[in-house]
């Protein structure tokens, strides 16, 4: 890998770390990158999500202010993204590439509409809340979604946050911006276990100079992640994510339609 070669994955691992901070999608950044400089691509999915470990360390550092009172929503939300990371990377190194890149667009459709649509369906549920069997029913529901979305970024990671914020903001107590900071530890907690099923199952599709590469300026860029997204009004976050969103669902349609 040459000095440019290295310099590209540097600046998209920047790239990738502060915008998965703000919201997610970053590796629809560094992905493209390591495919464009002829990565095989289950290579680049497994050495990008090690590298953006980084990113979300210090992302989730830079909004620890946000997670103050979220205890009980991590608590109850953890053993599902690590679960549903655990699967997602079970199906990364055993199934077809070409499986998962049929469903990933009607995820990001499902996001998008959840997100465009969050403060009405927040408003709904608060009042059903009020009922303790549907405030239940409410947490099932949301356990249940976030471990799919484990799943999903456990296989190929990007725009697991998209989904993330749309979900936690409907079904989750508290601001946006708590909902992104939960968003971030469940985003990190994902990748985290995804690495360690790469490290004892699949060591041989680690790229440890590109995944080196990524986690220095990815880690940078979580902390400006940290201090740009916490200055956004919510409005301007909820359209930042849906152009994000649709960003990451073009690229994938674009990857079915040349397929």
């Amino acid at each position: 890998m040459n000095v440019l070669e290295s310099f590209f994955i540097l600046l998209g691992g920047l790239w990738a770390g502060t915008i998965n901070t703000v919201v997610g999608s970053g590796t629809l950044v560094t992905f493209p990158i390591l495919i464009a400089l002829g990565i095989a691509p289950v290579m680049a999915v497994v050495s990008n999500a090690m590298g953006l470990i980084a990113g979300g360390v210090s992302g989730t550092w830079g909004y620890r202010r946000e997670l103050r009172g979220m205890g009980r929503n991590l608590a109850c939300l953890m053993p599902a993204s690590l679960l549903g990371g655990m699967t997602g990377a079970y199906l990364l190194l055993h199934l077809p590439e070409s499986v998962f890149s049929f469903v990933a667009p009607a995820l990001i459709v499902l996001a998008l509409a959840l997100v465009i649509f969050q403060p009405r369906l927040q408003g709904v549920i608060k009042k059903r809340r009020e009922s303790a069997t549907s405030s239940r029913s409410h947490e099932t529901i949301m356990v249940l979604l976030v471990f799919l979305t484990g799943v999903y970024g456990g296989y190929f990671v990007a725009a697991q946050g998209v989904l993330l914020v749309a979900i936690l903001g409907i079904f989750m107590s508290g601001t946006l911006q708590n909902a992104n900071a939960v968003k971030n530890v469940l985003a990190l907690s994902v990748n985290v276990v995804a690495a360690i099923s790469y490290l004892i199952f699949a060591p041989e599709k680690i790229i440890w100079q590109v995944v080196a590469l990524i986690a220095v300026s990815s880690l940078a860029g979580g902390f400006l992640g940290a201090r740009i997204g916490r200055k956004l009004p919510p409005v301007v976050l909820r359209t930042v994510i849906v152009i994000l969103g649709l960003v990451a669902l073009f690229f994938m349609l674009q990857k079915l339609v040349v397929a």
